[in-house]
């Protein structure tokens, strides 16, 4: 098994968070989204990831390759890193890691957090995971009969289903999708100006493979403040549903309280404050006179007298004032 992650795009509706890492490799309760989601799809297949192949875009920072591998390799995979020069499309970023497309695969895209009960029958060409939404238009969605997917829509302008694609897919032969793909690529096949996975699917279907559905309990996005925030929360949830550690052991507290749900990274000093429900405080962070709830705040980042709810915070950062609902960069300082 392998699985491909196309996680090329810049992020822009979570800026400014992503002017300076990746949204894929921004941190939820301690850990990568990207890490999370390669996690949950290795429990749900249930069988063994022999490769992890990341599709990246040109302006990613330098240590990015490093990165990915080491969370290839921390699931006992096999790491690749290929560029998607140009934003063409979901087929043409998959199409960029086609060495890869091999035997049976899972594509993920790599905006996305998910919490399933599915088990993955690998008898099947193939399943898509979907969830029901209120906006189907905003979508790619599927149409059922009888358990089969029997239609693949991009974002229809009139009511298809609202069953929506979340970007999950498993192929049982990854060559089949190979071929569908650069057949689109090679006719210059455009669907609203990009090469799509959908039409793909849709060419597959009509060759007779069977589609079949993943249906998932949650999906979580991190697209902007405001989701990232919400999908913090749920992961906590889960995370301590499941019985993960979420406090290191190391955490230096003089006069402080934890409320938990709550990550609370290595080397981190609390002073004189409370924290939670519903915070990822990051690696190495210093929080003195301060009251936080509702907030995800990356590594390195000193806090003082601030009464935060709902912020953002970056990766290097400083911030001391009035404010409470917040959301700066790396390296900013807000005083």
């Amino acid at each position: 098994m392998k699985i491909i992650v196309p996680m090329a795009g810049i992020g822009s509706r979570l800026r400014p968070h992503t002017l300076t890492i990746p949204k894929p490799l921004t941190l939820i309760a301690g850990k990568p989204i990207v890490q999370r989601l390669v996690e949950d799809i290795v429990k749900v297949v249930d069988q063994k990831v022999e490769e992890i192949s990341f599709i990246i875009g040109p302006s990613f920072p330098k240590d990015t390759e490093e990165k990915l591998m080491a969370i290839a390799e921390g699931l006992g995979a096999k790491g690749k890193v290929s560029e998607q020069e140009q934003a063409l499309g979901t087929a043409h970023a998959i199409q960029c890691a086609k060495e890869s497309l091999e035997g049976p695969c899972v594509v993920a895209f790599a905006d996305t957090l998910f919490k399933a009960d599915f088990t993955l029958d690998g008898e099947t060409d193939g399943a898509i995971w979907v969830k029901q939404v209120d906006e189907p238009s905003a979508y790619g969605v599927v149409k059922l009969q009888d358990g089969i997917i029997t239609d693949f829509v991009e974002k229809p302008d009139e009511f298809i289903s609202d069953l929506a694609i979340i970007g999950i897919y498993y192929f049982k032969s990854g060559e089949i999708l190979r071929e569908e793909i650069q057949y689109l690529i090679d006719n210059n096949i455009l669907d609203k100006g990009e090469f799509q996975l959908t039409n793909a699917l849709e060419n597959m279907k009509q060759k007779g493979l069977k589609f079949v559905p993943g249906q998932v309990s949650e999906w979580m996005d991190c697209g902007n403040k405001e989701i990232a925030l919400d999908t913090n929360s749920k992961v906590l949830k889960f995370s301590k549903e499941a019985g993960e550690e979420l406090v290191s052991k190391n955490v230096m507290l003089e006069n402080s309280e934890i409320i938990e749900p709550c990550y609370i990274g290595t080397n981190v000093v609390l002073k004189n404050s409370t924290i939670g429900p519903n915070v990822s405080l990051g690696d190495d962070s210093v929080v003195e006179n301060s009251h936080i709830v509702d907030s995800l705040i990356q590594t390195n980042t000193t806090i003082k007298n601030a009464n935060l709810k709902e912020a953002m915070i970056g990766n290097n950062a400083y911030f001391d004032g009035e404010f409470k609902s917040i959301s700066i960069g790396d390296y900013s300082v807000l005083k």
